[in-house]
């Protein structure tokens, strides 16, 4: 268990004057956009658990609200047959086809 890292080392001195190793769990890191990588908005940071986590619109907690909104785009002119599937982006095209199949 202690060999791996995602526990951290923490080398603490006790009181009896012998070095000890503590470990302690990583704190979570910040959620980021799926497409873009910025940080997300409106993510509480006291309480990281999933299900308070997540806004309650489509990608919330996943996409940034200008990444969700160019996605819902792109959905609506493939729909439409403006734009097909080749000329859309990698990481844009599976939230896409997930818009286009619902």
């Amino acid at each position: 268990m202690h060999r791996s890292r995602s526990l951290r080392r923490l080398d603490r001195v006790t009181p009896n004057n012998r070095h000890t190793v503590h470990y302690k769990r990583r704190s979570a890191s910040l959620p980021h956009c799926a497409i873009c990588r910025s940080e997300l908005n409106g993510i509480s940071t006291a309480n990281r658990g999933r299900s308070t986590a997540s806004n309650s619109r489509k990608f919330g907690g996943v996409l940034c609200a200008s990444c969700s909104a160019t996605v819902i785009k792109l959905a609506s002119r493939i729909e439409h047959g403006e734009m097909k599937m080749n000329d859309i982006g990698v990481r844009e095209r599976a939230f896409v086809l997930q818009m286009v199949s619902h």
